[in-house]
């Protein structure tokens, strides 16, 4: 039943993409080469819509959506991937988007998904917090084509099978589905890419996957949730930690897009996009499959925790000596003009 939910979300993603590629196309709803892009040619987006409606549509059909939570999870995701949309048609501003965001997490986390880090309401805002931090952590993971994609499969296959280990086969078939539709998806958007899956995929993709580790690591100890959360989010998280510490360390604004994310860095190191893409689903491989031993209880939380954290910040420093800025030209006169000069 699983598997077959799984191939059947490939498929329809598959073959969703196709009508809303050209749909795309018709009104103009592409990314422009530009600025920090390194595409050369106008790349079409909806291609979240087809991952968003492949997951949503054959979850239904393949569960009873008796459990409240699950039914709230799979709303707010599809209410986060329509503001994706917004924004992918229209630029939302940056306020609006996290307003949004909040409002729809908080809804989320008062059903009843939240962690268990106090035993108290301050798990309410940790979980918010950390709900709309690591989504649209996703969502800067969507940089180059089919990293995100990859990421995805690999990280919503590992989550399934914990999922079935807790004997919560509702949120079990939700992540085979979901890998299916992103696996569907990196048809077309292996490098070179063909679609975009634009905002309304990645907010939808890290919305639901973030949802979803929450759900798994709630009322365990704080080492199991810390741990838990960090090693099933590893790349997007590190991908993140590594932007924000280089901009800052450079001047500049951690908002601003940019090309300095790991995937460029790696590009930078000599790597093809397509290896860029295997490296990190090696990765997220790997922290995932960490992440199940501790579950299973094969690895002791505090030290799979204390591992990955010292991971995470060996990682964040070390992709720091990458160069991905261009040189600052000086503003001071060449010595020969100012000889001329005189």
């Amino acid at each position: 039943m699983t598997w077959a939910a799984g191939a059947a979300a490939c498929l329809l993603s598959a073959s969703a993409a196709i009508p809303l590629k050209k749909l795309a196309l018709r009104w103009g709803f592409t990314d422009r080469p530009g600025g920090h892009k390194s595409h050369a040619r106008p790349i079409p987006y909806l291609g979240g819509i087809a991952i968003m409606l492949a997951t949503v549509l054959t979850t239904i059909v393949a569960t009873d959506l008796a459990d409240w939570r699950f039914t709230a999870m799979l709303l707010a995701g599809s209410a986060v991937a329509m503001l994706g949309l917004i924004d992918d048609v229209g630029s939302l501003p940056a306020v609006t988007r996290l307003v949004v965001e909040t409002a729809v997490t908080t809804a989320v986390v008062l059903a009843g998904i939240r962690l268990t880090v106090t035993g108290g309401w301050l798990d309410i805002p940790i979980t918010v917090i950390w709900i709309v931090l690591i989504t649209n952590s996703f969502n800067l993971l969507d940089n180059m084509d089919g990293s995100l994609g990859v990421v995805t499969t690999v990280t919503a296959a590992f989550l399934s099978a914990m999922a079935f280990l807790q004997a919560r086969p509702a949120l079990g078939v939700f992540l085979a589905v979901l890998a299916g539709a992103a696996l569907g998806f990196l048809v077309h958007n292996w490098p070179p890419a063909r679609i975009f899956m634009g905002d309304s995929g990645s907010l939808f993709i890290g919305f639901a996957l973030t949802c979803s580790a929450v759900v798994l690591v709630a009322g365990r100890g704080p080492d199991t949730v810390a741990g838990g959360l960090l090693l099933s989010t590893f790349v997007a998280t590190v991908d993140t930690g590594v932007v924000v510490l280089s901009r800052i360390r450079a001047g500049r604004s951690p908002l601003a897009g940019g090309t300095d994310h790991v995937s460029h860095r790696l590009r930078t190191l000599g790597l093809d996009p397509r290896l860029v893409a295997v490296v990190l689903g090696l990765i997220t491989a790997l922290s995932c499959a960490a992440c199940t031993a501790m579950i299973l209880g094969w690895v002791p939380p505090l030290t799979a925790t204390l591992v990955a954290g010292g991971t995470a910040i060996a990682c964040v420093c070390l992709l720091q000596a990458v160069n991905v800025y261009p040189p600052h030209r000086s503003l001071e006169t060449p010595p020969r003009l100012r000889e001329r000069r005189r």
